[in-house]
């Protein structure tokens, strides 16, 4: 079951907001001693998490099916980054982080309980159902908080950031489980950023411009890839070749980033060019622009220094300077201790 998007909190009262949790989405499948995970493209999970079986037999009914979602957690904060790396294929590479980086789960939907699927019941009878045969877990295994009440929710929706969380999950209570369908609401956190666009890449169909690569300068002045600008429509794309155009003479020249020009020569993944085993071979390689032009663009969150997600033009800023583009107009949240997140809401 998905969520679409919308701007602020709804005001409807036949709403349960949850927060939204930064994970893999993930469906545990029980059956006795037998204990699938999946993702939501379908693909297994199990062998990248080996630590979460033991707990899942121990907690768990004995036959079930729960909607949740895989999280790690290093200095009591969501770490994507740290997840992501769970997802490896050599054997003895899972082991060793099932013990670093250890995963935990958190539930937030039952699909079915013993020999009854529930699916076609009303979210708020599944989540009460959830609470009554789930409500003891302990880590790590998690029952998502949950609340009616706006004002708690607009509160989760600003304090649980500074734990890494995504926003807020509003699901209305009458609906039934309905697979690939967006009835559910999500509400992330927008903000806006003036960035220097540094270079761009070709678009996967090889007709112009894919994504415009965007940079920030550190305290030292340095400027440092953040990511990417994207989503641009057909028409867009052929028309920010020609905008840009000026802009390639002599790019390479005094670019700051001239180093990573050749694709080989980075293997960190965090300049433009790099290849890395989440690029799934695509190809990186990408057109230096003299660095002139500044672009404010819309983002949700940011990772170690870069945006989360892949960001969209909001505007040109001609008014703007390539040196006023700093991290320090970021808007960070305050950090809050995952804990404070997973432990019981007043």
């Amino acid at each position: 079951m998905l969520a679409k998007a919308v701007a602020g909190i709804p005001d409807r009262d036949d709403l349960l907001f949850e927060p939204k949790w930064d994970g893999f989405r993930c469906i545990i499948f029980r059956d006795g001693n037998d204990v699938i995970l999946g993702s939501r493209n379908e693909k297994p999970l199990t062998r990248y998490f080996p630590e979460m079986l033991d707990p899942i037999r121990e907690q768990f009914p004995d036959q079930c099916v729960v909607d949740g979602e895989l999280i790690v957690e290093t200095s009591d904060h969501l770490d994507f980054e740290a997840l992501q790396q769970r997802i490896h294929p050599a054997e003895s590479r899972v082991n060793l982080l099932a013990e670093k980086t250890p995963a935990q789960f958190v539930a937030f939907d039952l699909l079915a309980i013993d020999d009854d699927d529930v699916r076609p019941r009303p979210f708020g009878e599944r989540r009460e159902l959830l609470e009554s045969r789930f409500g003891a877990l302990t880590s790590p295994l998690h029952l998502t908080s949950v609340t009616r009440d706006h004002a708690v929710a607009a509160e989760w929706f600003e304090v649980f950031e500074g734990a890494g969380l995504d926003g807020l999950i509003a699901k209305p209570t009458d609906d039934p489980y309905v697979e690939n369908k967006r009835t559910q609401l999500k509400v992330k956190h927008i903000r806006s950023a003036d960035a220097v666009v540094a270079g761009y890449r070709w678009h996967k169909d090889g007709q112009g411009v894919g994504s415009l690569l965007l940079g920030l300068n550190n305290e030292a002045g340095e400027l440092q890839h953040v990511g990417v600008a994207a989503s641009f429509t057909a028409k867009r794309r052929a028309e920010l070749v020609e905008e840009l155009s000026e802009l390639t003479d002599g790019a390479l020249e005094a670019h700051p980033w001239r180093s990573w020009a050749d694709a080989q020569a980075h293997e960190g993944g965090r300049m433009p060019g790099a290849q890395n085993r989440w690029s799934g071979g695509k190809d990186h390689s990408w057109v230096p622009l003299r660095i002139e032009k500044v672009v404010e663009v819309k983002y949700g969150s940011t990772l170690n220094g870069r945006f989360r997600e892949v960001t969209k033009v909001l505007r040109w800023r001609p008014d703007k300077t390539p040196a006023e583009c700093t991290f320090e107009q970021l808007d960070e949240p305050i950090p809050v201790g995952l804990s404070r997140v997973l432990g019981p809401q007043s």
